[in-house]
This record gives structure tokens, sequence and C-alpha cells, in this order.
């Protein structure tokens, strides 16, 4: 149809004018960064100015760049050099930290240095000091111990220090009243207007006497109080020897008394039972003489007190004696410092976890705390005091019981306060480790070898020799210790210490206080059970038995004379006459000398003589015969010969040759 065509042409001819009248897009990179987006405006006004402009982001960057550009080149950062702590071993990327240096340098360095390691492998101290002192750093060295230095960091001031109450421990034989005596001693604290009485909850308690406190250790016998002491524990500051006037002196007195002696403790003695038909007090001190307890009666130094722990008598004289002890002692501390103690006992309690009793011996401890208690820390959860009572503090002297340790501390171990939890977690794991690197190697403190004294005296030092005496009757044990004691009087360079002596077999008591002083046992004609054996063979304790009185003076004259430093003489070899001096370059005067008696030896001591006067003193140089060193030159031979380190030699002078020998000294 005609109209067919045009039908089919208009609309081609439509598209093509829309294509005119849209404009043409702008050249790539200059296109609108929001072209994406359309607004309204847009849309109804084709011929929108696209081009408006920098955004204010863009304008900011500009600024900032043209600032930068007018302050010049940046000058670069000055290097900052450090003080950087170095413990034993350190690993390369803990190095680089504490340096601030980048690890690729540190590994660099190193590799230049010869070592091969990589970021986390480890270093000794001294290769890290040569890191550092390459980057130009200093170091400071610190080893594992150092942890423990903040312990003793604070100090007590003068005016901040209080008298503490003095720390009692009692004992004695066997029924001789020391379970009564504590017990009159409560009674007697209630009586002094203390209320509600005290209940023993803990294995220490307080007293209180006309406003002075009195603490009283119980400790379960004589082994506990020196397995502390053996710890280096020092709780006790006053014993008090409980002795029954009817049975006198009994074995465990003698023991207790040794171990009060070799703990270096104050001793007053309770004579208990006065009010018995068969009592006789001054038997008991006379008896004490023989084991060196003089009391005052007798004018001595040592506190004596008759007593009657059932009828009550003289319970406040005894008190008045440990006060005026306690005075001439000096104990003080400072309550306002973190506290330090130590641990009486301790235990494992269900539903209580671990349970510490700690004898608070300088500041205050408070709910709260973090402690360290030997090789475990923690945080104070509660306080009980010794009538079983919840307490929020607890100051100089008092004994507690502490709840919040995370393990369960040995009695006898160091109890101190710290600010800093981190701190008392790294002092535990380094007593932790320590203590495992003991148990590894078997080493024990406070063991004590022979081969040590023998060690002890090549060091120069004058070393006593503690020994321990057990015999099957007392006059063996007598004889013993008078040959001691001869010997001793007779070599002013030796000293024999006798810890203890007794009549019956070697016990683990005695194997313990050996150990704890570090002592010999001697035994004769007895043996020591199997405890004892295997605790002494475990602990490093010599025992040594022996059934001829004899034999033991001489094998104690034998170490002793080890102990001995020995004697040296002067031992005259020989003399030669100066022919000629001879001066030669490089090597100094050298005489030409005729050997006129005796030998003269190369590396023996020379002495110069001129006009028959000693002016030099010294060793030779070189000894030389036809141009060959040689080791010496005897009666009638020519040689030549030098000083060392002296040159003033001439004609006619006499050379003077000696030996220094060394004889052994031997105990008479």
């Amino acid at each position: 149809a005609p109209g067919g065509g045009r039908a089919a042409e208009e609309p081609t001819s439509y598209r093509e004018k829309l294509k005119k009248e849209q404009p043409k897009a702008p050249p790539r990179g200059q296109q609108d960064r929001f072209g994406g987006r359309m607004t309204v405006t847009q849309a109804l006004n084709r011929d929108y100015d696209r081009d408006r402009g920098m955004s204010m982001a863009a304008q900011k960057r500009a600024r900032e760049k043209a600032r930068l550009a007018a302050q010049g080149p940046k000058e670069p950062a000055q290097k900052v050099f450090r003080e950087v702590v170095v413990p034993e071993v350190i690993t390369v990327g803990e190095l680089a930290n504490r340096m601030t240096e980048p690890t690729g340098e540190v590994v660099k360095k190193l590799m230049g240095l010869g070592v091969m390691a990589t970021v986390t492998q480890s270093i000794d101290a001294d290769t890290a000091e040569l890191v550092i002192e390459e980057f130009g750093h200093k170091i400071k060295r610190v080893t594992d111990a150092d942890v423990e230095d903040v312990l003793d960091a604070i100090e007590d001031k003068a005016e901040d220090l209080e008298a503490r109450p003095p720390v009692v421990t009692i004992m004695g034989h066997v029924d001789h009243g020391k379970t009564s005596l504590l017990d009159a001693l409560r009674e007697t604290n209630v009586v002094a207007g203390e209320a509600g009485g005290i209940t023993q909850h803990i294995g220490a308690y307080q007293i209180e006497v006309n406003d002075q406190k009195v603490t009283f250790l119980d400790t379960p016998g004589h082994a506990a109080f020196t397995e502390m002491r053996a710890r280096g524990a020092n709780a006790t500051d006053i014993v008090i020897i409980v002795v029954s006037a009817e049975d006198s002196v009994m074995p465990q007195t003698i023991e207790a008394i040794a171990h009060a002696k070799a703990a270096e403790v104050p001793i007053i003695i309770a004579v208990n039972k006065i009010d018995l038909p068969a009592a006789d007090p001054m038997k008991v001190k006379t008896e004490l003489l023989q084991h060196e307890i003089v009391v005052e009666e007798l004018s001595g130094d040592v506190q004596a007190v008759d007593i009657s722990a059932k009828q009550g008598t003289n319970l406040d004289q005894l008190v008045e004696a440990i006060l005026l002890q306690a005075e001439v002692l000096e104990l003080k501390g400072n309550p306002k410092r973190e506290a330090q103690g130590i641990i009486v006992e301790s235990k494992l309690e269900k539903g209580r976890g671990s349970v510490a009793t700690v004898l608070i011996q300088n500041g205050s401890l408070r709910v709260g705390d973090i402690f360290v208690a030997g090789a475990e820390y923690g945080k104070v959860r509660a306080l009980i005091n010794d009538k079983g009572e919840n307490v929020q503090e607890a100051t100089l002297g008092q004994p507690v019981e502490v709840l919040g340790a995370n393990g369960t501390p040995e009695a006898g171990d160091a109890f101190a306060v710290l600010a800093d939890e981190g701190k008392a977690r790294e002092i535990a794991e380094y007593r932790q480790r320590k203590k495992r690197e003991l148990q590894a190697t078997k080493a024990v403190a406070g063991r004590t070898t022979i081969d040590d004294l023998l060690m002890a005296r090549e060091a120069g030092e004058k070393t006593a020799l503690p020994v321990l005496v057990k015999g099957d009757v007392h006059g063996s044990v007598e004889a013993i210790l008078g040959s001691f004691n001869k010997m001793v009087e007779e070599n002013e360079d030796i000293d024999v210490q006798v810890l203890h002596q007794g009549v019956g077999g070697i016990t683990e008591s005695d194997v313990k206080l050996a150990r704890a002083s570090g002592g010999v046992i001697i035994g004769f004609n007895v043996r020591a059970n199997n405890q004892a054996r295997d605790l002494a063979a475990q602990e490093g304790v010599d025992i040594r038995y022996y059934n001829v009185i004899y034999d033991v003076i001489d094998d104690a004259k034998a170490l002793l004379s080890g102990m001995l430093s020995p004697e040296q003489r002067e031992e005259y070899i020989g003399n030669a006459k100066i022919l000629q001096v001879f001066n030669i370059t490089k090597v100094g005067k050298v005489a030409g000398c005729m050997i006129e008696m005796g030998v003269v030896k190369r590396g023996s001591g020379v002495r110069l003589l001129r006009d028959d006067v000693v002016i030099h003193e010294g060793k030779l140089k070189t000894l030389q015969r036809f141009k060959d060193e040689v080791n010496e030159v005897k009666e009638g031979t020519e040689c030549g010969m030098a000083f060392e380190n002296y040159d003033d030699i001439k004609e006619g002078d006499v050379i003077e040759c000696f030996e220094i020998i060394e004889e052994a000294r031997t105990v008479q």
C-alpha cells in the first residue's frame, strides 16, 4: 500500500531526531564522579551544569599537600638508644622487641656474627650482648634469681619500727608437761581478761599479759622444729625447755637442748611438777650443768622458773621471764609495710582448699593481698585467727590461717606480700623450677660432705667440723668427746662443734639435726634404724660406724689434719757467682755464672746478694747452657741466667737458689 512505506520510515526518523538532541558524553576521565546517580533536577533539566568543581575533601587534601611542601624536606627521626634488659637466655624476637629494632635487621646482624638463628630460636646473653652493642644500645644483665629482688626492695625506717611479740617454742621430754603447760597458759590468758577463751584451731596462738602479747608455737615434736630450721626458717625467738622435777633430765631433754643450741636461740628452763612429793628442782639444775646449761641460781645466764602446770604455780613468773628475754632481744617490726612471715604448717582441706598457718614477722596482712609462699602464690580470701574468728587484718607476731593459695606450701617456707600478681606468679614459677632441678639432681640444701670441708680448707677458710656422736654407753661417748676437745686445744686452726651426744641407736631426728647443721654422724657400737638409714642416703648425710675407740680417734685426726692448711718451709738448693754480664738485644742483661754449690733450677725462687746483702728476690726468666734452655744446672758448671723484671746485676754478685716446700700438718 502507498501509506505502508511512510509508516515504516517515520519511526526511523524519530530515533535519529532523538540522537541529534542528546548531548555528547564528555571525554573519558572527565565524567562526573557522581554520574551514576541522577537527581530530580538533572532529569527535568538536561542542560544542568555537570561540572560543579572540587569536592570539600579534595580541597582539604590539596591544602594539606601545599602545607607540607612549604615545610621543606623532612628530617630523619633521631635514633633512641636504650638500656636493654637481657636474662641468661632470650629469643631473637624478644631481643628485637626490647631494642625496638626490626627483626630482620637483628637476624642479619646475627648472621654477620656467624650465628644462624631464626626469630623463635634462643641465644645466650653473651651473643645478645654483641648484637646489642652492634646497634649501639647498652646491656643490663639479669639472672633468673633477680626476680626475687623485689622481696627485699623495701627498707624499714627507724621511726616506723615497733616492738613485736616474742615467738616462743615449748620443747621437752615426753610426759614432762608440755601440753599441760600450754593448757595452763591458755587458762591464764582467760583469767587475764581475754573474752571467750581460746580454742586452739591452729598450731600457734597468742596470750596477752599486762597489755603485752606472747606468741606460742605448738610444733609437733623436735623433728618439725629442725625441719623448719633446715630450710633457713628462723621462726622462734625463745625456746622453753620443760623438765620434770621428778624425772629430771631425760634423753629427749638433752635432744631439745641440742636443737636449741644448734639454732642459737635463747633458752628458758621451766622446771615442772614441783607440787609432787618426789620433786627436786635443784637436782634438775645441777644435772643441766653436764649439758652446759648454767642457770642463774648457779651463777649462770640461763633463766630457770619452778612451776606447776596443773596447780598454775609461778606461771606469771614464767611469762615475766619470757618478756624479760624478749626485751633483751629488742624484737621490732614495721606494721605499716606489706606482710612478711613464715609458714608454720599447711594442709589441704575439703571445701576450703589450701590452708596455711602463717606467723607474721613483719608488716600487716589484709584480706585481698597478693602473696607468694615458697613455690606457691595466691590472693588472701580469708584470715582466721587463733580463736577461729574471721578477721580483716593480721599484724606483727600474730599467727593466722590464710586461705587462697593456689597450692600447698611447705612448713618453713617464707611468706611475702607483693603488689603485683604477675611478679608473684613469676617468683613462684622460678622457685618451682629450682625445686624441680634440686629434686632431679638429688641436691639437698644444707648437705655437707668431707669433700666440701676439704674444698673449704683449700679456699683458705677455717672450717669447723660439726659432729653428732651416738654410742652404746655413756663412757664411750665421753671418751670420744674428750679426744676431740684435746685435739682442738692443741691445734688452734681447727674446731669441732658437737651438735648432739647421746646413748642409743641413730634415729631420723639425729639425721635431720645433722642435715640442718651440715654435720657428720659418728656411731660407736650402734647402728642407724631403717628409716634413719634411708633418710641419710636421701639427704646425703655422712654416717660413720666404729667399734674400736682408737679408730674413731685416728679417723678424726686424719680428718682434722686434712682441714689444717699445709706448712710452708724454704729449702736452700744451691748458689752461683756472676763472672760476667752480657747485654743482649731483646733479652736484656744476662749473667754468665759458675755454679759454686748445689744446683740451680729454672722456676725456683732466687735471691741476688751483693756484699752478703739481699738486694732482690724473684724468679729466673731464663737458664741457658750453650744457648740451649735447660731445667737445671749442677755444681761446677757454667751457665747463663736472667731475672724476671730485674736488670741491676754486676760481676761478683751471688745468686742464691731455693725452693718452697709444703708439708701437711698433722693433729697430735
